[in-house]
């Protein structure tokens, strides 16, 4: 599926495709909507800074979309 979210993708590649994620990440306390490092940060790495699976985040990423 070409529209899976992977943890390799940027913050802000993901909100830009998929605004309805936004519930998501606010979930994981993760406020990425007016980070600076949104725009360069991949998930993973974001995820990692923060202490959060980042397997978990884009399952429930993934989930956000499909629904």
């Amino acid at each position: 599926m070409a529209d899976t979210i992977t943890k390799n993708m940027t913050f802000f590649e993901v909100m830009r495709m998929h605004p309805e994620v936004v519930s998501v990440l606010q979930k994981y306390n993760l406020g990425c909507i007016g980070c600076m490092g949104a725009q360069n940060e991949s998930l993973e790495q974001g995820a990692n800074a923060h202490g959060i699976d980042a397997d978990a985040l884009v399952k429930d990423l993934n989930a956000a979309i499909a629904a």
